[in-house]
């Protein structure tokens, strides 16, 4: 339904809606600064935007939230508002970001682009091994879109497991940073484990190569959650 987080001309997106709003409510312009990119089809449980506001008491814009809700369409809630320091940066500023990525194995249609559907069986042994691998590497430009606009494709990655849930498999991924596509280009390298497509060897010739074309093709945005965000500055709830 979306085009992603980031304003796009000809295309309806999270951030213009959530400007509109903002702007509407607080009778001023406003322009957000998002955490993160998020890719059409993308889903977040967890973002963060920046945004300034003049000449307006703070408690009034903390008890906001209502109102810049009932101007958004259902797809998208605002939870609070939490007021920083002047030069704090969504993006800039956070320390890690941790993602989700559902699989599931039957036709659901409440699952319906909310998760990737496989009807192949997956070696979830062999996926968790190689996912272990992934602590022991920093530069991931294997697994990044190419031509982006980063000095460098090192992330240090902290957690990496798949996990059964009802009946579905779940993906768990946290780093202090991501590449872009980074996270659907490892499940697709990961998924090609499952299958016994490649082995553990291939797995870490692949990462060391450091060359996309090596790694699986990018999984569908549909499964991709992000789902949590942290900054030294806000408690998380």
């Amino acid at each position: 339904m979306y085009h992603g987080w980031q304003i796009q001309p000809n295309a309806i997106t999270v951030q213009e809606l959530l400007d509109k709003a903002l702007s509407t409510v607080f009778r001023q312009a406003v322009e957000t600064l998002g955490c993160g990119r998020t890719d059409t089809g993308v889903h977040a449980k967890d973002f963060y935007a920046h945004f300034d506001l003049e000449n307006l008491e703070e408690s009034k814009v903390l008890n906001s939230i209502s109102s810049i809700n009932a101007l958004l369409p259902y797809q998208i809630a605002a939870k609070r508002i939490i007021p920083v320091h002047h030069d704090a940066h969504a993006r800039f500023d956070a320390t890690s970001r941790a993602y989700q990525y559902f699989i599931h194995f039957e036709k659901d249609p409440f699952k319906l682009n909310r998760s990737w559907l496989i009807k192949d069986q997956l070696d979830l042994s062999a996926m968790n091994q190689a996912a272990g691998l992934l602590f022991d590497y920093i530069d991931f430009s294997c697994f990044s879109k190419s031509n982006t606009q980063t000095f460098t494709n090192n992330c240090k990655i902290v957690q990496a497991f798949f996990a059964e849930i009802d009946g579905s498999l779940v993906f768990t991924i946290q780093a202090d940073r991501f590449l872009r596509n980074m996270v659907r280009a490892i499940m697709g390298t990961l998924v090609r484990i499952g299958k016994n497509e490649i082995n553990l060897t291939d797995f870490k010739a692949i990462i060391e190569s450091k060359n996309r074309s090596n790694a699986g093709q990018s999984v569908p945005a549909c499964g991709l959650y992000l789902v949590k965000i942290e900054y030294p500055y806000i408690k998380n709830v």
